[in-house]
């Protein structure tokens, strides 16, 4: 019944988003879904208990279902050259998120800055598993919580594992003092439209839309739309420039885990407003929360709205 339910959530969603122009692919046409709260995080004054979760971001896995609710969406480098995206949610939780993928060492040193949040995740190596116990969070794994993950049997898996976020326990509340610097953007900056990432098999370009306000986001070269709120973007993106080196971990096929280390400082680009400035990232340690300043040491603050931040080496 309750495949039933999500399939013509699904299908009614996908002719919404036909009708108002959304384009996805015929190839991969949305399964799982339902409707979301509008896109683009909650308000500052709502942010509350922290929801982390591991999200697919390869194509086969597209599109994607809930993200337009988080509040920040981190794109971390993963084996194989590929990129997986961590939604943090703090406010609005849509009814459901996914697909949902495996843990990695990048978010057990990321997330103690949300304070003590929950996190969702679909497995990880063995090796890995001491290391998120250790971590501040609440391991919300669909090991741990199995009755809150569904499968969806259209999709191919292990892209096809969706999560109902309300059947799980919550986060502490993100810490105040941690929460991001909002505000308008300073002076200076350089017009920008257009910036792309490029990881060793994947791509992450934003364009920027004066009608919309916001970057529209594209992966690999096609645009990134989720089932339930269509084109996916935000009024800034954070580019982080980050030190990356390779764990001991390994996948099936061999190749190294890569780690972004984001407790330090090193170069950033914050683009908003049509603009590109150039800056420092800093965070002194796993409990403090990441601060990015323009080259004179001037503050850069994001836009009020989602967030997206590329862990790039």
């Amino acid at each position: 019944m309750r495949r039933e339910l999500l399939r013509a959530l699904s299908a009614a969603l996908f002719v919404l988003a036909v009708l108002g122009g959304v384009a996805c692919s015929p190839s991969q046409p949305p399964r799982a879904g339902a409707p979301s709260p509008p896109a683009g995080g909650a308000p500052a004054a709502a942010l509350a208990p922290v929801l982390a979760v591991k999200i697919d971001n390869v194509p086969d896995a597209r599109p994607p279902v809930g993200i337009g609710a988080a509040n920040l969406i981190y794109v971390e480098p993963v084996e194989g050259g590929y990129s997986r995206l961590l939604a943090i949610f703090a406010g609005q939780l849509p009814p459901l998120v996914g697909p949902v993928r495996s843990a990695r060492e990048t978010d057990a040193e990321l997330l103690p800055q949300f304070g003590h949040p929950t996190l969702a995740y679909s497995g990880a190596a063995p090796e890995l598993l001491p290391v998120i116990d250790a971590a501040p969070l609440t391991d919300a794994s669909d090991s741990n919580q199995p009755a809150a993950y569904s499968r969806d049997e259209a999709r191919p898996v292990p892209h096809n594992l969706f999560l109902d976020p309300a059947k799980l326990p919550p986060g502490a509340d993100w810490p105040a003092q941690n929460r991001p610097v909002t505000g308008p953007a300073p002076a200076g900056g350089r017009p920008t439209d257009h910036y792309e990432v490029s990881f060793p098999a994947a791509t992450a370009a934003f364009y920027w839309s004066p009608q919309d306000q916001r970057w529209q986001v594209s992966m690999d070269g096609q645009p990134y739309a989720a089932v339930d709120t269509g084109r996916l973007g935000a009024p800034t993106v954070v580019i982080q420039r980050v030190q990356v080196r390779e764990s001991a971990i390994r996948d099936a096929a061999g190749n190294p885990s890569p780690i972004a280390e984001t407790v330090g400082s090193g170069p950033v680009v914050v683009l908003r407003d049509g603009r590109a400035f150039d800056g420092t990232w800093s965070r002194p340690a796993r409990d403090a929360a990441t601060t990015y300043t323009g080259l004179s040491g001037e503050p850069l603050p994001v836009a009020s709205g989602q967030v997206w931040i590329v862990l790039t080496p």
